[in-house]
């Protein structure tokens, strides 16, 4: 019979098989963060399984790739950073910089009505999402739930309405649906905010 232990030591097991490329303190670092990671998340839901809380940290390769990613941003022999600089370990960019992008992107689309100015809040709102893709914050399925919820179902939204109403849609409704689409998306950003990693 399998013990609780078993999932986290083989997922661990796996991580440092697909992370050997590293450095072996860094690979040690990463297994630890993730072990006390896993021991606060059973903590705080006793009532989660060891499955789901495996889940939500993700795919071992990405995690392993993620981490030999950040290794190749940083200097070969540079001296380890202490704490205070674990924001620069997890990447260069803060985690409220893409949820900032996916939430004030729709109201600029909205305002910025001509043209070149919707290009520049659409061109805000991807490069946001891809921030949130490419970021060590959040797991793969909080990446997508956050993609999903504030960029895709809100322009899908649209785009049917759009072509149900035929571009004519009276002022009310479309007014309540455009509140609608933007309490969702800062709701989304609210919650990736608070479920983040430190």
């Amino acid at each position: 019979m399998k013990t609780s232990a078993e999932p986290v030591r083989d997922y661990l097991s796996a991580v440092e098989r697909e992370s050997s490329a590293l450095p072996a303190d860094r690979r040690q670092e990463l297994l630890a963060d993730l072990a006390e990671h896993i021991e606060v998340t059973r903590a705080e839901r006793p009532d989660a399984t060891i499955g789901e809380i495996l889940a939500e940290l993700g795919d071992p390769r990405t995690i392993a790739a993620t981490a030999l990613v950040e290794a190749g941003n940083g200097t070969a022999g540079a001296p380890a950073l202490s704490d205070a600089d674990a924001p620069a370990r997890r990447g260069k960019v803060h985690p409220l910089v893409p949820l900032l992008m996916l939430t004030i992107a729709p109201p600029a689309t909205m305002l910025l009505s001509n043209t070149p100015g919707s290009v520049v809040a659409a061109l805000f709102r991807l490069i946001g999402a891809v921030l949130l893709c490419t970021s060590v914050y959040w797991t793969a399925v909080q990446k997508t739930i956050g993609v999903l919820l504030t960029l895709i179902l809100p322009i899908t939204v649209f785009t049917t309405w759009n072509l149900i109403s035929g571009h004519a849609a009276p002022e009310i409704p479309a007014l309540l649906a455009n509140m609608g689409s933007l309490a969702l998306i800062a709701g989304t950003a609210l919650w990736l905010w608070r479920i983040r990693r430190v």
